[in-house]
Formats: structure tokens, C-alpha cells, sequence
């Protein structure tokens, strides 16, 4: 059974988000995805994250009782920064006859040789790959383990969704219903610049 480990910091989760793992699932035939909530990613600034478990509270509400999906929290028992090698040796561990794959964005895969230990990844995990405007993937696109694939684009990111509704904009439809309303109770963002 293999799984697809969609890591990131979903600050805040949004609709781009959610239709890729449904593609990854729907197209790609993994069996599961799994949102692997960061504390905070080493290779990101931490001033403008929402507190680990708000984001990991609204990826539940995004996933709902979907079945193919899962939000989960493994990384915030771990040592930040986290890494994602330290996560699948844990996850691995934890989950014995479990085949795990990453699922990354093309800007992500051009940048993976700076990320820690990147070859034993590779010698262990598949990378799904999905394409990012003006990212090809760079040297790794051809590498075996690398899976490029047409997912669809969205033009929306999480930064821009923390821009708007600092701005006083409504982003109800950008964001799964259940988050949406949890962060504008919640007033999360109002400040953000």
C-alpha cells in the first residue's frame, strides 16, 4: 500500500491543497495521502506561522471523513527544526510494511539537493512531483525515483490567502467551508501585512 506524504505547513490549508491529494488518490492510484503538518520548515522564515495545532486543527476540518485522507502530527513530538528524513524514519518505524512517497511541487524537487540526507531519500522513497509555474523540477526530473505528473495548477498559495484576508478579503472560497469558518471565528490572519 503506498502512501503519499504531503508535507507542509498549510498556513492555512486551501482548496489547491486538498484537490491535489484527491488527484494523487483519484489519478495517480495512492492508496492514501497523509498531511504531514510542519512545525516550522528549515529552509522558511517562522514570523508569520499560525500555531502548529490551529493548522493542524483546520487541515481535520478541511480532510473531514474523507477516507483517503489523513492530517497528521508527527512531526510536532520531533526536533525543529524538523527534517524530512528524521519524519519517514519515524514513520517507517511506526508503520512496518508501509510504503511511503513524497509528494512535492516542482519548485520544491529543484531545490531537494539541499535537503538534508536527500540521496537516502531517494535510494528509499519515490518522489510524485507536481508542476509549479515556471519550475521545470531541474537536474532530478529524470532521476528513476522521480515521477513527474500533470496535475492541475492552481494560482493560489497560502501567503496569498494570509495577504487578503489582512486586507479584509473574503477567501471563503478558496478554502475548504469547515476551515474557512474556523479561522474567520477564530480571527486568524486579520493583521497579516
Amino acid at each position: 500500500m503506498k502512501i503519499g506524504l504531503f508535507f507542509g505547513s498549510f498556513n492555512p490549508v486551501h482548496i489547491g491543497h486538498m484537490a491535489l491529494a484527491n488527484y494523487f488518490i483519484v489519478e495517480v492510484g495512492l492508496k492514501e495521502i497523509w498531511f504531514i503538518v510542519s512545525p516550522q520548515n528549515p529552509l522558511k522564515e517562522k514570523s508569520s506561522l499560525l500555531d502548529q495545532r490551529q493548522r493542524f486543527h483546520m487541515v481535520n476540518l478541511a480532510i473531514d471523513d474523507f477516507r483517503g485522507m489523513k492530517a497528521s502530527n508527527i512531526e510536532f513530538g520531533l526536533p525543529i527544526p524538523s527534517y524530512t528524513i528524521q519524519t519517514l524514519d519515524v514513520l517507517q518505524k511506526k508503520n512496518p510494511g508501509k510504503e511511503f512517497a513524497l509528494i512535492m511541487g516542482s519548485d520544491n524537487l529543484e531545490t531537494f539537493p539541499k535537503w538534508k540526507n536527500y540521496e537516502e531519500i531517494l535510494e528509499h522513497h519515490f518522489l510524485y512531483v507536481y508542476p509549479r509555474p515556471g519550475f521545470s523540477g531541474g537536474d532530478l526530473k529524470n532521476h528513476p525515483k522521480v515521477k513527474m505528473t500533470t496535475a492541475p495548477q492552481f494560482e493560489i498559495s497560502s501567503t496569498q490567502l494570509r495577504k487578503w484576508i489582512g486586507q479584509k478579503k473574503d477567501v471563503r472560497f478558496f478554502m475548504p467551508r469547515s476551515s474557512w469558518e474556523y479561522l474567520s471565528e477564530m480571527h486568524f490572519y486579520k493583521n497579516y501585512k
